[in-house]
């Protein structure tokens, strides 16, 4: 177990509790966001994790904004806000991450594909005193439902190339749904992406500066409705750049941001090792 755990207790010896801080982009999610938020939030407070909840309509031309306005008047610690500034995922959860006021932050979906029991789960991580958490879709304990079948294979193929350049074992790095402790992400900064390349270069980062973290199996459910707003066709350039930029990080700052192997120390479910890159 990570050493810094003990910065994370009470000084009467009882593990502290961290502040959550989710991050929900939405462009365009009128029938979904709602029960993604409702869902989110019953399994926060069954298992008693104090949270705040950023929804960040991001240009949205439905009535988004109007749903999360009127949720946050009947459910607690909904923070609805709106992306006055140029539009794109990047932007969106880069402007919610700088809101956050929360110890941890994690990034959830609107489109209710990631599990409130995962985030519930990369919690007791962090808990544990791990600094980040990776959830996989691709290994022992995960669940996929109708994931398109072009996609998936972009994914594998695009996950390949980030592990084989950056040598090692995490296979779901495109994925944006995970969670870090909140110096992290301000270890990160400037974070540069404005699209979706931001769901590879906030967890590459973390890795190439040392920080430490767990992978966990988790579940992905396909939206029930409205449309991705991912548009593979438009990413290949913006993915490579990101991958490129922080592979030359890596290669170029070797040493720099070394850790005491304690804290680089990350373990699968399995509990084989993972090799920081």
């Amino acid at each position: 177990m990570p050493e810094n755990i003990a910065a994370t207790q009470h000084a009467f010896g009882a593990p502290a509790s961290p502040k959550l801080s989710v991050v929900i982009p939405a462009r365009n999610e009128e029938g979904c966001v709602a029960e993604t938020v409702r869902r989110l939030i019953e399994a926060l407070r069954r298992d008693e994790i104090p949270y705040e909840v950023i929804v960040v309509d991001d240009g949205s031309t439905d009535g988004t904004f109007s749903v999360i306005a009127r949720l946050a008047t009947e459910l607690p610690n909904i923070r609805p806000v709106t992306n006055a500034g140029r539009h794109g995922f990047g932007m969106a959860v880069r402007m919610g991450l700088g809101l956050a006021n929360g110890e941890v932050v994690t990034i959830v979906m609107a489109d209710g594909s990631d599990s409130p029991d995962d985030v519930v789960a990369y919690y007791r991580k962090i808990e544990e005193g791990y600094e980040c958490v990776f959830g996989s879709r691709f290994i022992k304990g995960s669940r996929i439902i109708d994931y398109p079948k072009h996609k998936l294979i972009l994914n594998r193929l695009v996950n390949h190339f980030i592990r084989a350049i950056f040598q090692f074992r995490y296979n779901d790095t495109t994925n944006a749904f995970k969670m870090y402790r909140k110096y992290v992400v301000d270890a990160m900064q400037p974070l540069i992406s404005p699209h979706f390349n931001l769901t590879v270069e906030m967890p590459l980062k973390a890795a190439v500066r040392g920080f430490s973290y767990a992978v966990v199996p988790i579940s992905w459910t396909n939206r029930a409705s409205g449309a991705s707003k991912l548009k593979l066709q438009e990413m290949g350039s913006r993915y490579l750049f990101i991958v490129l930029y922080l592979w030359l990080e890596k290669t170029l700052s070797r040493g720099d941001y070394h850790r005491r192997a304690a804290d680089a120390e990350a373990i699968y479910p399995e509990g084989r090792a993972i090799p920081h890159a």
